[in-house]
């Protein structure tokens, strides 16, 4: 029998989608036994600002996904023009109320509203982002252990110039195909590596992108987990040159297909991160989701690779859920 060439092969596709109905069935499990148990059950609570119809929409998506795994939902909904001190003063009250084991504050806020300062106020129990200040120091410290990894960036897609409109069909698709990765991802790439049996200490893992709702902190969980982590950003020489010599490669850039077949070292693990609205024309919507990485091109090279969109997003909502619910086992289990 002939072997087959290097043209016939195909990565293995990570499929995020069913990997995150495995993380919920167990969440459900965990809660019910909690329930049965202690009496109690986790609650999330959310808080959202003025009437934006995308953020409605999630918040919506959010209770659905908690009442499924038995979480208790807490929504709040606050006027656009509410003042700074009226909802730091909301997220005081959630912060001792017993019943409440998870915060997350819809962003983006109004522009009169400083978010940093409201994100800082909630408590350092009840952050299931993992964005506290605190958190991510401790993150970024050898030995120090945050109580949530950082798995809610607020990630700016590239939505090409598009209305409102279009972008809240673009939303809901995503949520319908269980892509959406608004918030909730970066734990959740982690989660994909494990569970597809890819080990990361010792390898070398490229992140391609630094900012600081995703590839910072992406990086800084990497290197927990003991991998040698090199960063690749706009400045950085010959950049093809060094996701080539990467084991696992995170593509976090937000660049539609930025990186090419041709840059994956053959056998590696590709995170596509990436969610990109681009133009096309056979679509009955005009656009199609991609993500940073060329998929067609890398599936010949890389050992294993997550698709755009099935791939990171699935994993978001679910992350957000095991947050909430180690928060609440802190709590409740004594």
């Amino acid at each position: 029998m002939a072997s087959s060439s290097p043209s016939d092969h195909k990565a293995t596709i990570i499929d995020g989608k069913a990997i995150a109905q495995t993380v919920r069935s167990e969440i459900a499990d965990e809660v019910r036994h909690l329930s049965q148990q202690y009496g109690k059950v986790p609650g999330l609570a959310v808080v959202i600002v003025g009437n934006r119809k995308d953020s409605q929409s999630y918040v919506s998506m959010k209770r659905k996904a908690c009442a499924e795994v038995g979480i208790k939902s807490f929504d709040l909904n606050l006027p656009e023009d509410v003042s700074q001190a009226e909802l730091i003063a909301k997220v005081h009250e959630l912060n001792a109320n017993p019943d409440v084991h998870g915060i997350l504050v819809q962003l983006p806020l109004p522009k009169h509203i400083n978010e940093e300062k409201v994100l800082s106020e909630i408590s350092i129990e009840k952050d299931v982002d993992g964005f506290h200040p605190l958190n991510i120091g401790k993150l970024a410290m050898k030995g120090r252990h945050p109580l949530f990894l950082p798995c809610t960036p607020k990630s700016k897609k590239r939505l090409l110039n598009i209305d409102s409109a279009v972008k809240l069909e673009i939303y809901m698709f995503c949520w319908k195909s269980s892509c959406f990765n608004h918030d909730h991802f970066l734990q959740g790439c982690l989660e994909l590596l494990s569970r597809s049996g890819i080990s990361i200490r010792g390898k070398k893992a490229v992140v391609v992108g630094r900012s600081n709702i995703v590839g910072l902190p992406v990086s800084l969980l990497l290197l927990k987990e003991d991998a040698t982590v090199t960063i690749v950003h706009s400045h950085s020489s010959e950049p093809e040159k060094t996701v080539r010599e990467a084991d696992i490669v995170i593509a976090a850039a937000g660049q539609p297909m930025m990186i090419k077949g041709s840059w994956i070292k053959p056998g590696a693990a590709v995170i596509d991160v990436g969610t990109n609205a681009v133009d096309d024309q056979t679509r009955k919507s005009g656009y199609r989701l991609v993500g940073d990485v060329d998929f067609h091109e890398a599936c010949k090279v890389a050992g294993w690779i997550t698709p755009v969109p099935g791939g990171v997003g699935p994993m978001t909502v679910a992350m957000l859920l095991k947050n909430t619910l180690e928060g609440a086992k802190s709590t409740i289990v004594q």
